[in-house]
Order: C-alpha cells, then structure tokens, then sequence
C-alpha cells in the first residue's frame, strides 16, 4: 500500500487533506454476530495462498522482476483452477511507464460472468507487486498485499457455488508501490468501457489488525454504499468500520491505493484495509506475522459486503 497524496490530488481537494494520524472512530455496535466458521471459501487455500505468494521464493514481487513474473504465474495458474476467464488474452495486460528508469510490467485480469447477462461490471482488486529485495533483505509483503491477491481467489471460490449479479473483473495490479501505475493504465485502457465498471472493490491490507477494525473507505463520496455498510452484522472477530475518508481526525485514505484510479475517474469504490503496523513496509511483514483469523473473518466480510452490493441496482 502506499500512503501517499499527489499534490495534484490535493490541490484538487482540500478538503481531503490528512490529519496525519492513526486515531478511529469506534466501531459501531450491531445487533448480531455471524458465527466462526461459516466460510463460503476454503480458509486451508486461502492461507496457503498468501503463505506462498509472501514466501522468499517470489523474491517480493517487485515491478519488473523475475519475482513479479513469478507471481503473475501463480496469479494465472490459481484463475485456471478456479475456472476464472481471462479478460484479455492469456490475462495479460501489458504496459510500460517510467519513473527513475523504465519498467515492463503487467496487470493479470480475470473475469466472471453475472447471471444478469447486462454489460456492468464490478471490479474487484488488489496489488500483486512489493518492494523486493533491499539492502539484502526480502521483503515479502505478506500482508501487503498477498493478503488482498489471496482475497481474490476465496472470491472466485465462492462465486462457483454462488455466482454475481453483475459481472465481475478480478484484477491482480501490477506497480502499485511505485505510484498505483497498473491501477490507472487499467481504468484508462480498459478492455471493458469505464462507463460499464459500477463499482471497484479493493483490498489492500487486510490480515492484521490489533482493534480488529476492518476499514471501509468510500460511502461518503458514494451514498448509494453507506447503508449496506453501516447496518452491516459482524463476522466473527472484525469490526467493519467506516472511516478515514477525511471527515474526522483519522488519516484521510481515498488515494491511498489503487481505489484512487477508479474515484479519479468517477467510479464509484470502497476499499477495505487494516490501520499501519510495525511491519509496513519492513522486511518483517511476513506470514507468520499475520493474524489468520482476522484474515479469514475479513476476507468473509468483503465478499458479504460485495454480495449485499451485487444486489443493488448500481
């Protein structure tokens, strides 16, 4: 994830200026609890997912490397066994940008059709890419973001037995770290007209929290959003708490992450996280480090939240 505001975006709007802290709302009160356990998703899959994909193996995932195209193997490889579509052909989208040099990268894209048959589309994302190995250490981003990528295939798991009334993109972004570059070459090259893309769902962050808040970022710019989230019922040990959208003293997340292409762009989002840890951006945000239950809590959360979507007319 990167916490950052391109002056650009701020000159844009002032009133989305941080307050630079981590300080949150309480978490509402709900009436009810679902209880441990009922996971529309293998949790065994889910944790391998992010245990391999944070494994030194992959070399962190950075842009370019061969750790990124071994993890957009992985990506491909877990789409096929799960009968996710390619997007485009064989899920690649290709593009190339510069910062200090010139970097290849790709996006991998996946879609499943709704049962509507109309021609919208939700979006649901995270970042495949990390910060890789510096000053001789790996650092494998367990949390961020395996733990969103991970997300994505308990989604295509639960969509077999329970598919979407809209269609649905997943989409692994490559270059988040380096300026959300995948994000942004997406919603300004699709594949599929931006006017059709309804919502993004993205996931940056999601396995840990010691007040296991879940964040939700979003509803204000989005009204049609907010009751889903706010009279939502509990999953197990996660609190689903709306916030750091500029309105309190909480630090302001709207383009903290890929979410900020689509808001860029007019689309509706809600991007789902976790508040900074001692291992952000630190070689020590590995697996072990992870809450797993937490983790499979909040991935359930999301696509309970994203079933409550699908049944808007958005």
């Amino acid at each position: 994830m990167k916490r950052f505001y391109p002056l650009y975006l701020l000159v844009l709007s002032t009133t989305l200026i941080s307050c630079k802290t981590q300080t949150a709302e309480a978490p509402k009160k709900v009436d009810k609890t679902v209880a441990l356990g009922q996971y529309s998703f293998s949790t065994a899959a889910l944790l391998e997912d992010v245990k391999t994909l944070s494994s030194d193996a992959f070399e962190g995932r950075r842009t370019g490397t061969k750790g990124a195209e071994l993890t957009r193997d992985y990506i491909i490889n877990r789409f096929t066994k799960l009968g996710v579509k390619p997007l485009v052909s064989n899920y690649i989208q290709a593009f190339t940008f510069e910062t200090s040099k010139k970097y290849e990268a790709a996006n991998v894209l996946g879609v499943i059709e709704g049962t509507l048959k109309n021609d919208k589309y939700i979006v649901l994302s995270a970042h495949y890419d990390h910060e890789g190995i510096k000053g001789g250490k790996i650092y494998n981003g367990a949390d961020d973001d395996a733990s969103g990528i991970s997300a994505l295939f308990a989604f295509a798991e639960s969509f077999a037995e329970n598919p979407p009334k809209h269609n649905v993109i997943l989409a692994a972004f490559d270059a988040e770290e380096l300026g959300l570059k995948g994000a942004y070459h997406f919603v300004e090259d699709n594949a599929v007209q931006k006017r059709n893309v309804v919502l993004n769902l993205n996931m940056d962050m999601i396995s840990r929290s010691e007040d296991k808040q879940l964040f939700a970022v979003g509803s204000r710019y989005y009204p049609i959003l907010k009751p889903t989230l706010e009279n939502f019922e509990a999953i197990g040990g996660v609190a689903l708490v709306i916030d750091h959208e500029g309105i309190t003293k909480a630090e302001d997340w709207t383009f903290s992450s890929d979410h900020a292409a689509f808001h860029k762009a007019e689309i509706p989002f809600v991007y789902f996280g976790v508040a900074d840890h001692e291992d952000y951006h630190e070689p020590t945000d590995d697996f072990e480090n992870i809450n797993q239950q937490f983790y499979k809590d909040a991935v359930q959360t999301i696509i309970t939240v994203f079933n409550q979507f699908d049944n808007l007319d958005l």
